[in-house]
């Protein structure tokens, strides 16, 4: 296809709105506030926003220079910059991270759209147990899950089939404002709790602490995961940029939001926990046990009015869900599109029909024990492999083949659109991909495995 047909986002305002939208999701929401909650609060956060600088910026800068410079499906921009060497195959990689995390991301995904429905009707009231029984029976009902699955990835197929600026732009515009109205709605009515203020300060006062070398790793880590990294998305909404677009400035935009909506997310949960006595660290089971249960209890003497906070909390998630989903489903949409030569609407067709399959066999895999990897649920299996080490080893590669393989007069020429631009931070951005970001992702992924 000739680079003159290729879409691209109409507005910088799209942009920043959709590719925002791509590092925006449950990690922010969900996975952001456990792990403040478990190291300090404040004093995680200030060390958070000093790694998405040192690593989050530059690694995003190197996804949006290729997929830019290439204007093409994040396979073939990587093919185009490494030409016939083994680095093309790290665009591949991207894209097949990419395909498996939409597979099982949707299961989670679809949890969310089931507490909306239990939130309208009234079935998430009653004490911690009931709950716990309620996400238990849930989760592993053979149907019901693997339905929402199917009916997230139709809402997705939806948005993506009509194209970059008509679909994806579009639905960005529209979802992300409404996601930030309701984070501020939802916080501002768990500041006004009894009790609120402690969770208040536990967020905004620093603990130094509880900082250790776990912080900063999980920091580190959590950074690389939040902004959408090494799985495809960033290179492939790139590819729709125009030329004119002022890639840093972007990147800063977006991860300023990005950031934003995980402090917002803490605003909104902690104060609510600490009203009604509960503990900061409750971890992974936060959004589906500890939250409803805490929507319960703060708003007794008003249980219409805790119906309706927990059934604006679960659309905020869906929507949080839906807007990373969306450009997952992108990245494996425009390889199949350019590199079959198909339509988008079968390219797109294709990519719904293989993630729903793997994403109901992902959901059966906790009530169903054939549906196990030595003994781990195909689910966790998917969740392991990709976030554990595809990501942090594509991030890591690329880092080498920008830094290392690229030409800097590429990089140079892309970040300062041909000249046009200042590249006063050129030598920061070129010194932290070559160095700074290679290592910290290694330490990462041997932290994880517990070699350090």
């Amino acid at each position: 296809m000739a680079q003159t047909e290729r879409a691209n986002f109409g507005s910088k305002l799209g942009i920043v709105l959709a590719t925002a939208g791509s590092a925006v999701g449950l990690g922010n929401v969900w996975r952001f506030p456990t792990m403040a909650g478990e190291n300090g609060g404040a004093a995680f956060i200030l060390i958070y926003i000093g790694c998405v600088v040192l690593l989050g910026i530059p690694c995003m800068l190197n996804e949006f220079i290729i997929g830019r410079r290439a204007q093409a499906n994040a396979a073939r921009a990587y093919s185009q910059l490494a030409g016939g060497t083994p680095w093309r195959f790290i665009g591949y990689f991207g894209v097949f991270t990419g395909f498996l995390i939409a597979s099982y991301y949707a299961v989670v995904s679809g949890w969310c759209l089931q507490y909306v429905y239990a939130s309208v009707a009234g079935e998430l009231t009653g004490d911690k147990d009931y709950v716990l029984k309620y996400f238990t029976d849930f989760s592993t009902n053979p149907w019901k899950p693997a339905l929402w699955v199917v009916v997230f990835f139709l809402i997705t197929h939806f948005v993506v089939v009509k194209g970059v600026e008509k679909g994806i732009e579009r639905a960005s515009k529209l979802m992300m404002p409404t996601l930030f109205i309701l984070l501020i709605i939802i916080a501002v009515a768990a500041c006004m709790l009894p009790g609120s203020s402690k969770g208040i300060s536990f967020l905004l006062s620093p603990d130094f602490s509880k900082v250790d070398s776990e912080t900063f790793l999980g920091a580190l880590g959590q950074s690389f995961y939040s902004l959408s990294l090494g799985m495809g998305c960033l290179c492939t909404y790139a590819s729709y940029f125009k030329r004119d677009t002022h890639l840093t400035k972007s990147a800063v935009q977006i991860v300023s939001l990005d950031t934003m909506v995980a402090i917002l997310a803490g605003l909104m949960i902690f104060p609510a926990v600490f009203s009604v006595g509960g503990q900061p660290d409750a971890g992974a089971s936060l959004v589906f046990i500890t939250l409803p249960n805490v929507f319960s209890q703060a708003f007794a003497g008003i249980p219409v009015l805790g119906q309706a906070i927990a059934f604006l909390f679960y659309i905020l998630l869906s929507l949080a869900a839906l807007t990373s989903l969306i450009s997952l489903h992108e990245v494996s949409t425009a390889f199949f599109h350019e590199e079959l030569n198909v339509s988008r609407r079968k390219g797109a067709s294709l990519v719904t029909v293989l993630c729903t399959v793997i994403g109901v066999l992902c959901s059966l895999s906790f009530c169903c024990s054939g549906l196990e990897v030595f003994g781990t649920k195909l689910f966790d299996v998917f969740d392991f492999m990709t976030g554990q080490i595809f990501l942090p080893v594509g991030g890591f590669l690329t880092c080498l083949f920008v830094g290392w393989y690229v030409p800097s007069r590429v990089l140079r020429d892309e970040l300062t659109n041909g000249g046009t631009l200042r590249g006063r931070f050129f030598g920061v951005y070129l010194f932290c991909v070559r160095y700074v970001c290679p290592l910290c992702i290694l330490l990462i992924f041997l932290h994880q495995f517990g070699v350090i």
